[in-house]
Formats: C-alpha cells, sequence, structure tokens
C-alpha cells in the first residue's frame, strides 16, 4: 500500500512537472495592440463559424490548376499577398495597365488592367503591351475595413471639396463609378448620372468587399464566379471555379477583422505628435474620426472609429503620377490610405517599410518627402520643422 501511494505520488508529481514545462514552453499570447490580424470582439457562433470558414478560405485555399487556377495569374492564394492580413511586400506587387483616363481601360482583351506575371505549364505569363500606362499597388494591409465599409456616402461626401472652397488648398473629391451587375447598391447610396462613391483600392474603384474579393479572385488568381465568369485569358465564359459562399465567407472574413489599435496613447512625445500632426496640416485628409453606420454584425454598427483617411482622392503631385489610373480619377489622384496600423507595417513587411501605393518609399519620412500636389505645403512644413518635433511626429505616426 504504502508503495502505491508512492507510486501515486511520483505520478502526480511528474503531471505537475509536465504541465510547468508546458506553460514555459507555450508563449504568451501578443497583446492586441501589437498584431494587425484578429476576429472583432461579440460575434455570435454562427458568425464566429462563418468568419473562421473565410479565414480559412483565405488564408488555407492555396489553387492548382486542377482547381482552376489561371491558365495566367499572380498568386495561388489570398493569404500569400496579405501576410497576417498586413500589408504586402516588393515581391507581392501587382502591376495594373491599360488606361489613362476616365475613358476607360482599352487593353482588356490584351489582359488589362491587371499583369498577371506567372503561369501555369504550357502558357507565357503576360506582358505589359506596347504603348500601356501602368503602375505598381502594393497589397494594402485587411484590418479594419469592415467598418470602412460602413462610412455613409453622406460623411464622405461631407468632407469632399472639389472646389477648395475653403481655401487651404485641399480639395479632395469621391471617386464615382460605374457598379458591376452583382452589386447591389446600399439603400442610403448616393448616386450621380448612374454611378456610386467607390472607396476601397489605391484609387478607390471597388465599392464595397464583395466587389474587391471577387475582383481579387479573378485578377489576381485567374479563379471565375458566378459574379465574374469571364476566363482572364481566353476572355470566354466558364463555369465557376470558386463557389459563392466562399466567396461571401471571405467577404464576412475581411468584414469582421479588428481595426488596429494605437499604443503609448498617454506617452506625452505621441500626444505631442499629434498636434504636430495636426499643425502642419496632416489632417485634412487624414481624418482621425469617421462614424459607421447600422449593420447587422453588433461590433461594427454605429461605432466611432479613428482610421485617419477620408476615402477621398486627392492630387499628390507629379511624382507621384504613374500615368494609370482606375474609374474616374485622374492619374495623380490617390485615395487617402488609412494610417492605422502604420506602425506595425513591418511586422507584415519582413521587417522595413514599403511605403505609399507601389512601396517606394523605405521609411515614414521617405513617404512624406515623397508628397505633393495638395500635401505639398504639409510636406514644406513637416521640412521646416525643428528636430524634436520631426521625432515627436514619427513617434505618434508609428503609434497608430
Amino acid at each position: 500500500m504504502r508503495l502505491k501511494r508512492l507510486l501515486a505520488a511520483m505520478v502526480t508529481l511528474c503531471a505537475l512537472v509536465t504541465i510547468a514545462s508546458c506553460d514555459k514552453l507555450t508563449p504568451a499570447a501578443p497583446d492586441d495592440d501589437t498584431v494587425l490580424d484578429g476576429t472583432i470582439d461579440n460575434l455570435t457562433s454562427e458568425q464566429s463559424m462563418k468568419h473562421l470558414r473565410g479565414d480559412i478560405a483565405f488564408n488555407n485555399q492555396i489553387f492548382t490548376p486542377e482547381t482552376g487556377l489561371g491558365p495566367v495569374f499572380v498568386a495561388t492564394s489570398c493569404g500569400s499577398c496579405h501576410a497576417g492580413d498586413g500589408k504586402g511586400h516588393p515581391f507581392t506587387t501587382l502591376t495594373r495597365f491599360g488606361q489613362k483616363d476616365s475613358t476607360g481601360n482599352t487593353f482588356i482583351a490584351q489582359g488589362g488592367p491587371q499583369l498577371q506575371n506567372r503561369a501555369i505549364p504550357g502558357y507565357y505569363p503576360e506582358k505589359i503591351p506596347a504603348g500601356a500606362s501602368f503602375a505598381k499597388f502594393t497589397p494594402p494591409s485587411n484590418t479594419g475595413l469592415g467598418y470602412l465599409e460602413l462610412v455613409s456616402d453622406a460623411d464622405i461626401l461631407a468632407m469632399a471639396d472639389p472646389y477648395d472652397s475653403n481655401g487651404d488648398g485641399i480639395s479632395g473629391v469621391p471617386q464615382w463609378n460605374y457598379l458591376p451587375g452583382f452589386i447591389t447598391p446600399n439603400a442610403n447610396s448616393v448616386s450621380q448620372d448612374g454611378k456610386y462613391i467607390c472607396r476601397f483600392g489605391k484609387k478607390a474603384a471597388a465599392y464595397n468587399l464583395l466587389h474587391q474579393t471577387v475582383n481579387a479572385y479573378n485578377q489576381d488568381m485567374g479563379i471565375a464566379s458566378s459574379f465574374e465568369p469571364y476566363d482572364v485569358y481566353s476572355l470566354h465564359e466558364i463555369d465557376p471555379e470558386v463557389s459563392n459562399q466562399t466567396v461571401y465567407d471571405v467577404v464576412f472574413y475581411l468584414q469582421t477583422l479588428k481595426a488596429p489599435m494605437q499604443r503609448n496613447q498617454n506617452d506625452p512625445e505621441v500626444n505631442n505628435g499629434k498636434q504636430v500632426f495636426s499643425n502642419i496640416g496632416c489632417n485634412s485628409c487624414h481624418k482621425e474620426t469617421l462614424k459607421t453606420g447600422y449593420s447587422a454584425i453588433t461590433e461594427l454598427s454605429n461605432k466611432e472609429i479613428h482610421p485617419y483617411t477620408d476615402l477621398l482622392l486627392h492630387d499628390m503631385g507629379s511624382g507621384l503620377d504613374d500615368g494609370y489610373t482606375e474609374g474616374n480619377a485622374k492619374t495623380y489622384e490617390w485615395r487617402t490610405p488609412p494610417l492605422w496600423g502604420l506602425g506595425l507595417s513591418p511586422n507584415a513587411q519582413g521587417g522595413s517599410y514599403f511605403l505609399l501605393h507601389d512601396g517606394r518609399a523605405k521609411s515614414i519620412e521617405e513617404a512624406i518627402s515623397m508628397h505633393g500636389g495638395e500635401a505639398e505645403k504639409s510636406k514644406n512644413m513637416y521640412q521646416n520643422l525643428p528636430q524634436m518635433s520631426k521625432d515627436a511626429l514619427l513617434k505618434f505616426l508609428k503609434s497608430l
């Protein structure tokens, strides 16, 4: 009996040691404000399952020729361009070509608007046709998109000032675009001559996340759907290669990714930098606070958010004019990118910054120095700041 008790005690001790060892080996979960990817709070069990299905389709589903890939393509999965739901890297940069003004893309029959630079065996990758204008686009971060989708058209229009009526040099305009047949405009959408306000993409050419997702499946991976049934290579209508359910699950996944959280909000230098940000006019385009409208997803509905964008197009000067555009945007106009998550960008970009629409800026300072057009005045004010104020501004931006 004594031996049995001794053996039992030894088994218990070994179990405790094993548990303690596992606790030491298991890394602690990162703080919410240090990661880009993550799910919004308060999803129902059904919504959580839908988010999980979308997560798997986005990050784990790798297409092959047998499952519809190509024959020409850019990527084999959604997640390959958005590591950790973050910004893309120069190796995942996309090339868009064929449109130079609002009359439309004249190179659709030659593969436009997206250059498929890879091909399955037996086919050749596309090349940019002679005479076609083009621009390179670094894939954006996916976080917080569900909130941006719910900013009302009325609020976007209220931030627009196409004729610079207040004389501040800022004249943001919305991207008015025709919608594909599979998109149903929101009940509170504003239309103008049959066009609607779009908000996603470097040129704000996509209306909502369904529009963006369908385009990505078709243009990035050569995957046809019932929404966009045309093969990018032959331009012939083919059977769907991804189900409607999967597309809707991916859309829901993108809608329910959390918004990046600011860090070090109580740091005096960060707060000083925020004041500098305002003083030199950065907040004229990078609006700190927006509001969402109603959503059946409770966590997204009627919320105040802090993305630092106005979702409008702005003249960014000749230095950022690549001669290519989408929708009704001018070649020198770009949508104001949200700044939330800026400080976490290196986590998804190999430890470095690759900023602006094509990743040409290798630091926040370099990105600021490349601003022109409507942002020229703010750039000059930044360059004339004392070093202490510059440091505070950069610390603030890296806290986002």
